[in-house]
């Protein structure tokens, strides 16, 4: 039975062209660490870093490679901004869709927290009333990982903006699958992940940073940068503030080669090809009794897609799907338990189904073939 792979919203496979290759490039021929040397080939690995930097800032808006900070994911990301921002008798605005990589850290602050709702029109429901004199962070998630729902971030940007408060938006589920322009987010911090719709490797990401952020934010992890050695202080110097100890450097030469890719194959086209398998989706979704799918409201719509089955048990219908025709999703919460609480869909779970650039039409042919074989024998 071959294997059809629909759990793109958990990482990307397959992985973009090339970046296998330029992994086992480092590895085999080059090795080097960043910033500990100045023989040649510490140069050019310094020099493919750099460059994903300028790349990077490129592709999602913002124009400052030193303030293109690697980590390695969203979830180091988030937990650089929020445990740095927050503590007790301090106030964090959220949505109602937030993964735990922010609500996690976030709890752990003792701050207080209010999440937003969207409306039936997909906006935001009185955002003003929201603020608090002892608001100091606001952070959402760009697109929901469970319902796929895109959140309308440049009207709270914006209000933050107005108001000198911290915005920083979670792209985990957006970079590399519709554009993302961290300058008309209004976004102060914009986190990101490789191994999503970057195309690239697990255990690689970073945040961007806006200067005025960067100056206030103490790091999350200390030690040695490489750089300013002649102090036992971490330097404020960009980025090594925030890059203490060694990078995923196989990494992030796989997500250097990723990006190549996405640069010829431009974000607002592959939007397109993956809402169109969407469409389908839900348009053949329809016609089978026994499932429905859970639409949230938003401005918009990633790959991703939540079902319910009616007549099963949400785990059990996952796993029928992959055992019995070879279709791998992912059911439960998601690590999202208030996006769940936001739909009405907590605790039960749902079935997800999210699509990438390399899916195609007849994978959802035989994606929907098979769920209505699971209903039938229900």
């Amino acid at each position: 039975m071959t294997r059809l792979y629909l759990d793109n919203a958990a990482g990307s496979f397959p992985k973009a062209p090339g970046v296998a290759e330029a992994m086992a490039d480092y590895l085999l021929h080059n090795g080097c660490n960043l910033g500990r040397g100045s023989y040649q080939t510490a140069a050019e690995a310094e020099d493919i870093v750099l460059d994903l930097r300028i790349r990077l800032g490129r592709l999602l808006g913002f124009g400052d490679p030193s303030h293109v900070v690697l980590t390695s994911g969203v979830t180091e990301s988030l937990n650089l901004l929020i445990r740095g921002l927050l503590g007790p008798g301090d106030h964090c605005i959220v949505s109602g869709f937030e993964h735990n990589a922010v609500m996690r850290p976030l709890l752990r602050t003792g701050a207080e927290w209010t999440a937003a709702q969207l409306d039936e029109s997909g906006h935001f429901a009185h955002p003003e009333a929201l603020f608090r004199p002892n608001t100091k962070l606001v952070v959402m998630t760009h697109a929901s990982n469970v319902f796929g729902n895109r959140l309308p971030l440049e009207e709270m940007g914006r209000l933050c903006r107005e108001r000198g408060i911290p915005f920083a938006v979670d792209c985990a589920q957006t970079a590399g699958h519709l554009p993302v322009d961290m300058e008309q987010l209004c976004a102060d911090a914009l986190c990101f992940a490789g191994h999503k719709g970057l195309l690239g490797p697990a255990g690689t990401g970073g945040v961007l940073l806006r200067r005025e952020l960067a100056r206030r934010l103490p790091p999350l992890i200390e030690g040695g940068t490489g750089s300013a050695s002649d102090r036992m202080e971490t330097p404020d110097l960009m980025p090594d503030k925030f890059e203490a100890g060694t990078r995923n450097i196989p990494g992030l030469w796989g997500l250097h080669a990723a990006l190549g890719f996405l640069e010829a194959n431009a974000p607002a086209a592959i939007a397109q090809q993956e809402d169109a398998l969407r469409r389908a989706f839900l348009d053949g979704l329809a016609q089978i009794p026994g499932v429905h799918a859970v639409c949230a409201p938003g401005v918009g719509q990633t790959g991703v897609v939540s079902v319910v089955f009616e007549r099963l048990d949400q785990a059990e219908a996952a796993w029928q799907l992959e055992e019995q025709h070879g279709i791998q999703t992912r059911c439960g919460l998601h690590c999202a338990p208030l996006a769940h609480r936001t739909m009405g869909t907590f605790p039960e779970g749902t079935v997800r189904f999210s699509f990438g650039i390399f899916n195609t039409a007849a994978e959802i042919g035989r994606a929907l073939e098979a769920i209505a074989a699971v209903c039938r024998t229900a």
